[in-house]
């Protein structure tokens, strides 16, 4: 099935507020997000150190919305060994994407390196099963029991409640949280899509078992900056909590890959903006990739690192590597996030799925 079944109607694009200030959440000028740098996710038994990037395997396995075909699969391993030696060795997958293959893919690119040598983080499929019905509490746990079979692994090193629409109560969920954690199946724990008030009441919920909240993934990017204006960025860096950003170029679009000539497939419906109304961003960031030497897309990935975000990002491809890799080893100034900011959109929620 499709990540992004249902829920995505392309809108017309809402400018941020001219009077919100986008430099709030902007990190000190002096700090350069380079690949040796790591960002701490907190656990109960140890906290995870991983890198400020991570590699999106949303699309390995997928057919439905990304196409997949296995003979792919030398080209993603190609772009993995090259993440490998820029530092970046970091992967987020999901029980959803690919129904199980993206976590078997995974399990093949990390299968001959030593376990402390990768970070894996996977999602909890929370759309309503029967499994969920019978087994409220620990459907969790026998859902990540069966990633780790598919990954070849003993445990992840972070395991997300993929969205807000679980059946089970807040208080459920943790519980069976709470045990991937005490069973030493995942050692971190975090959320998907979560707006703040649900980010926190989960974040409150875990607490009863001494597990902290490690990290919420919402969408974040230049199109799409909602989580920022609506206080979820900032609500998370004052609870010590990983804010990650999926669709971080969003589905392409902020590559310089999609033209009004030439626009992306209907399946991407993250940010699903008419690419006249996108164009006026890419100039900018075009303009900026240009004075810097660097490519589109490392632009609109260290837009994000500058916010304190750590961006999620896809590789299918060799050149895909480099690209995204191109964004850690220097920063955009204050200004050029401003010039960024001035062209960016606020973006929307969904009723099914994107609450943050």
């Amino acid at each position: 099935m499709s990540a992004v079944s249902g829920g995505h109607v392309q809108k017309k694009p809402n400018p941020v507020p001219k009077d919100f200030d986008g430099l709030a959440t902007v990190v000190p000028e002096d700090w350069i997000p380079s690949a040796d740098r790591r960002i701490t996710y907190k656990g109960k038994h140890g906290d995870v150190q991983a890198p400020l990037i991570s590699i999106g395997a949303w699309s390995w396995g997928d057919t439905s919305t990304f196409h997949w075909k296995d003979e792919e699969y030398d080209a993603v391993n190609e772009g993995w060994k090259h993440c490998l030696s820029h530092g970046v060795n970091f992967i987020d997958t999901a029980q959803v994407y690919g129904s199980g293959k993206s976590e078997e893919i995974c399990g093949k690119l990390v299968s001959k390196l030593k376990r402390e040598d990768f970070v894996m983080q996977t999602k909890f499929f929370v759309v309503p099963q029967t499994s969920d019905l019978l087994h409220p509490i620990s459907s969790p746990v026998k859902k990540l029991e069966w990633s780790l079979k598919n990954m070849g692994l003993d445990y992840v090193d972070i395991y997300l409640v993929h969205g807000p629409i679980h059946l089970q109560t807040y208080s459920m969920i943790a519980k069976g949280m709470a045990e991937c954690v005490d069973r030493g199946l995942t050692r971190c724990v975090g959320v998907a899509n979560y707006s703040l008030e649900e980010m926190i009441k989960m974040q409150q919920e875990l607490a009863k078992y001494d597990v902290p909240l490690a990290t919420n993934q919402c969408e974040f990017n230049v199109l799409r900056r909602q989580p920022e204006i609506s206080g979820l960025l900032q609500g998370c860096k004052e609870r010590g909590i990983v804010f990650q950003s999926y669709s971080s170029l969003a589905q392409g679009r902020l590559t310089g890959k999609y033209s009004v000539e030439n626009p992306p497939p209907k399946e991407y419906r993250f940010s699903s903006y008419d690419m006249k109304d996108i164009e006026p961003v890419i100039d900018v960031l075009r303009r900026i990739a240009e004075k810097h030497n660097k490519s589109i897309s490392s632009v609109a990935l260290n837009y994000n690192l500058c916010k304190g975000i750590t961006p999620v990002v896809g590789v299918r491809k060799l050149e895909q590597a480099q690209q995204n890799c191109q964004s850690l080893g220097w920063r955009l100034t204050n200004e050029e996030i401003r010039q960024i900011d001035g062209v960016s959109f606020e973006g929307h929620t969904t009723a099914f799925w994107q609450h943050g």
